[in-house]
């Protein structure tokens, strides 16, 4: 499963911190117009994150996540899958995302991708990005697709083939250019362990700086508020990320 449209990250609100936040519509390098939301510090740190959705695309939750990466001193932009199906108008909670998933593909992800990134760089000289399930495969993609990203994090991402064989992140980890993280549920019942051990097997043989960690007896989607029973894992892997981020955001 993904998360639920009422679940909210486990990350705790920085009480005074200064944010500011838009919607936006950006447009692909293949002239698709996407929605967009973007959250900003008033004290930048010159880091952005471009944050990919689960399955379901932009929703409240990664526009809280985006706040709470801004809260922390780093703009963050969330954005949307299905500009070239559903358009880019706000969406009800009877959106049918299942009926829009079909018609994605890594070019077009990674072409609204490269436009949020573009965005994201003209504030700030570093960008990473972070991704959960569906997009955290193809935040892991990116560091194969995109240029001079910093380092790409997946919450439980599928690193293999995609079901019509299109080859994953384990497959073109030759072509990786930037650090990994993989947060991964040891429980997963979507993504084997074995998966995860290949994934990192094959970041071993390239040579990809990479950490893997997989949280025993965690779930799907645990990094969740709504999922208590994980919070300790959800804190752990909020703090490996800013660690992550903090720790390759060095200059170049």
């Amino acid at each position: 499963m993904c998360f639920d449209l009422d679940s909210a990250p486990p990350i705790p609100v920085l009480r005074g911190a200064a944010v500011s936040h838009d919607d936006l519509v950006l447009e692909g390098r293949d002239g698709n117009r996407f929605a967009a939301f973007m959250a900003t510090p008033d004290e930048p740190t010159g880091v952005g994150v471009a944050i990919l959705p689960d399955v379901r695309g932009l929703y409240r939750f990664y526009e809280e996540l985006a706040l709470r990466f801004a809260e922390r001193g780093y703009t963050a932009i969330a954005f949307d899958y299905f500009g070239r199906t559903a358009g880019v108008g706000k969406r009800g909670e009877d959106f049918d995302y299942r009926e829009h998933t079909p018609e994605t593909t890594v070019a077009g992800v990674q072409s609204d991708l490269a436009a949020v990134i573009a965005k994201l760089r003209e504030t700030t000289s570093v960008v990473f990005t972070v991704g959960f399930c569906f997009g955290g495969r193809h935040s892991w993609l990116a560091a194969a697709e995109q240029d001079d990203l910093y380092g790409a994090v997946g919450f439980y991402g599928r690193p293999g083939p995609a079901q019509d064989g299109t080859p994953g992140p384990t497959q073109r980890a030759s072509e990786i250019r930037a650090p990994i993280l993989g947060l991964m549920g040891g429980a997963d019942q979507a993504i084997p362990v074995e998966a995860v051990d290949e994934f990192d097997r094959a970041l071993d043989e390239a040579g990809v700086e990479h950490e893997i960690v997989v949280y025993d007896g965690a779930p799907h989607s645990f990094f969740d508020r709504k999922q208590e029973e994980f919070a300790d894992a959800s804190e752990d892997a909020w703090k490996r990320t800013l660690d992550f981020i903090r720790r390759n955001a060095r200059p170049r």
